[in-house]
């Protein structure tokens, strides 16, 4: 039997590529919880574990990349997004203990788009469908 010729093909995710749908999925926890610490008493707490795990699969996502580049000599394009990314979660950081949520908001909205982006890269959505 023929197998079609526009058939998907299938392959299991990555590391890296696994680190990078936590951290997008922990940003996007921290945007739901902003809402929840404006309007409810747990919001506060909710948005400060949110913190930490968002930080957490930021070096989780370096870390990941570093892994993937260095033994087989990958590209270092993802550990320099990576580095990035742990950059600005350091920066969201100091912005949200300084209680600025005049910058700490829109650097949040920026890293989830770029979140997404980079997720999207990784998972090959960008490429074109012949």
């Amino acid at each position: 039997m023929a197998i079609p010729s526009n058939a998907v093909e299938r392959r299991s995710l990555t590391f890296p590529q696994v680190a990078l749908a936590l951290q997008t999925l922990a940003i996007f926890f921290q945007a739901t919880t902003a809402g929840l610490l404006l309007s409810t008493d747990y919001g506060g707490t909710l948005h400060g574990v949110g913190a930490r795990v968002m930080y957490g699969a930021s070096m989780l996502y370096l870390l990941a990349a570093i892994l993937a580049w260095r033994p087989g000599g990958g590209p270092a394009r993802p550990v320099l997004y990576a580095t990035g990314f742990l950059a600005l979660a350091s920066v969201q950081v100091v912005l949200g203990v300084a209680h600025e949520p005049a910058l700490h908001v829109p650097l949040g909205v920026l890293m989830f788009g770029l979140s997404l982006l980079d997720l999207g890269r990784g998972l090959g959505l960008g490429r074109a469908v012949r």
